[in-house]
């Protein structure tokens, strides 16, 4: 099970040349700032750019330049949603979504025809369900977007692009979708391909990363292991955070609190409303934690870890840099002052107490 991207295409910034075996499961996001080339990969898999090169899908041959094959976009058994939910204005939400079933009705004649959805359990799913007789004009942000998502999802594609879809909505909007999009990752077992410049978002929804810089391909891989990178570190300032991927393991009931496990050891956050067992990503932004060379005690801050630097780099400003620790099997970073580093003699190798200020459950 694998999609095959290996796609170049000359764009007036720069040069788009990518070379790519992904899963052709879960979420594969396309990571990296604007003018990247993301969307532009994207368009291309989709057949709306003309690259040269591969696309090939579990065996499903849409692209090969060196045997003169290429499916056109209608062919190519896919969803896109983009930025914009681009909704048919003059149709009502039941319309918009029948335009997708006579999609595929149009591809039948395709080998690689996508197989339909279930459109009942997919408005179900996406609580779509009383929107159905309104016009777009009538839906907010968030609900013009999982319209869009459940029209592209109709015709049962192979393959859901998704272009920045949370891109024009507001922090509130997009929390509402992000849980949506999990649950279709789940429940329609669709592989998609995600893009986004939002470290949130990444971190949140990604099973697979891919960071595009200036058309290339810069790292690809499990995204707790790329995030943990430090040299360079794959995102800067504020936003610097690693992923810990963990369980459930206990719910204290008196002061409302959870227990996570990850491995190389346990954190303890506000009780998210999950039972014990639950699978979770947590997101602990470098700015969140410190280090100490000796065990702290009489603090307010609950999470003390032991761990190993294994790794100190360069941060925006001179004045501080970034340390990746280990701590088990998981990686955490850390920003700290030069000035600490140098008082405290912190150094490649060495055991430090990794102290824990605060931890986001994002799934």
């Amino acid at each position: 099970m694998s999609l095959e991207l290996s796609l170049s295409l000359a764009r007036p910034d720069f040069q788009l040349a990518v070379d790519l075996q992904l899963p052709a499961s879960g979420i594969s996001v396309l990571f990296g700032p604007s003018g990247a080339g993301k969307t532009t990969l994207l368009r291309a898999v989709a057949g709306l750019e003309p690259g040269r090169g591969r696309v090939v899908l579990n065996g499903e041959v849409w692209q090969d330049s060196a045997r003169q094959v290429f499916l056109p976009t209608w062919r190519r058994p896919l969803g896109y949603v983009f930025q914009e939910a681009s909704l048919f204005p003059h149709l009502r939400v039941a319309g918009n979504l029948r335009y997708g079933l006579r999609h595929r009705d149009r591809s039948r004649d395709s080998v690689n025809a996508g197989t339909a959805v279930d459109l009942g359990a997919l408005i179900e799913l996406l609580d779509i369900g009383h929107l159905l007789e309104r016009f777009p004009s009538q839906l907010s942000g968030g609900e013009r977007q999982r319209v869009a998502i459940a029209r592209a999802m109709a015709p049962g594609p192979h393959l859901l692009l998704l272009d920045e879809p949370l891109a024009s909505l507001d922090r509130g909007r997009r929390q509402e979708i992000l849980p949506w999009l999990e649950r279709l990752r789940e429940e329609f077992a669709i592989p998609m391909l995600y893009v986004t410049h939002s470290a949130e978002e990444m971190s949140r929804l990604a099973d697979c990363l891919v960071i595009l810089e200036q058309g290339k391909v810069r790292a690809a891989g499990p995204p707790a292991e790329l995030l943990a990178a430090i040299d360079p570190p794959l995102v800067r300032g504020e936003e610097g955070a690693a992923l810990l991927l963990g369980q459930v393991a206990e719910i204290d009931t008196r002061w409302h609190l959870a227990r996570v496990d990850f491995p190389g050891g346990s954190l303890w956050l506000r009780d998210p409303g999950l039972a014990p067992g639950s699978p979770v990503r947590l997101r602990v932004l470098a700015r969140d934690v410190s280090l100490a060379t000796r065990e702290p005690e009489q603090t307010t801050i609950l999470n003390h870890l032991q761990g190993l630097i294994v790794g100190i780099a360069d941060e925006e400003h001179p004045a501080q840099c970034l340390v990746r620790v280990a701590c088990g099997d998981s990686s955490l970073l850390a920003r700290v002052t030069r000035r600490s580093l140098s008082s405290l003699a912190l150094a490649v190798g060495q055991p430090v107490w990794v102290q824990v200020k605060s931890v986001a459950i994002i799934t």
